[in-house]
């Protein structure tokens, strides 16, 4: 025979979470400008690049996508009280790919290109705790195509501007043990799903007959 156990009300549990220290959200846009010949399989030097479009892919780099690079201490004034604050330079590395459609619509893709910028940011974040970056918005445009040339499995840009950008949610945090007075949540209701659906008739068009 199963034994009835009643569960508590309430029960004071503790839980492994990460405190935040601080959270911002921030905005960055950068330029790049391609300065050496970009590879591109397939491509010759015969290669008809008459009247191709140029668009561009952005993706956060495969390894290492974001590196703290200094996490300096800086007194900052807020609110009339002097406060230790960290000024962090963080180091963002982007996977850039190049597009090519051409009038005839076959698409030509530049191989990766790795493009790493720097920033920096002041955070509520003291040795020890971790710097997480997300991004919640990361596009790139072609503010000006410029010139292309075909070669070798390359392509040579003249002028052509890509810009990256970004909407990052930036946080600090610790992992802790907390403790705290919780409900236990009990399972909802199973919803019953008929094997068999109701019998149903074409809806008809009163507006236009019987009149």
């Amino acid at each position: 025979m199963q034994e009835n156990f009643q569960i508590p009300e309430q029960e004071l549990i503790c839980i492994n979470v990460d405190k935040v220290y601080d959270w911002v959200m921030k905005e960055n846009t950068f330029d790049y400008f391609p300065t050496t010949p970009v590879a591109f399989p397939g491509v010759t030097a015969t290669t008809s690049l008459a009247g191709a479009m140029v668009t561009c892919e952005v993706t956060p780099a495969t390894a290492n996508p974001v590196v703290i690079l200094r996490r300096e201490n800086r007194q900052f004034t807020v609110d009339g009280n002097v406060v230790c604050l960290q000024q962090l330079t963080i180091q963002k590395n982007f996977t850039v790919v190049l597009v090519l459609t051409l009038p005839t619509g076959v698409i030509l893709r530049s191989s990766p290109i790795a493009v790493s910028r720097s920033e920096q940011v002041i955070l509520c974040a003291p040795e020890g705790t971790d710097v997480t970056v997300t991004f919640t918005e990361l596009d790139c445009l072609i503010s000006s195509p410029g010139t292309f040339v075909p070669g070798a499995g390359v392509v040579t840009f003249t002028g052509l501007v890509v810009t990256v950008m970004t909407c990052q949610s930036i946080q600090s945090t610790y992992p802790v043990t907390v403790e705290f007075l919780a409900d236990f949540c009990s399972p909802r209701a199973d919803l019953a799903i008929g094997s068999c659906p109701l019998p149903a008739r074409p809806a008809q068009c009163p507006a236009v007959y019987p009149d």
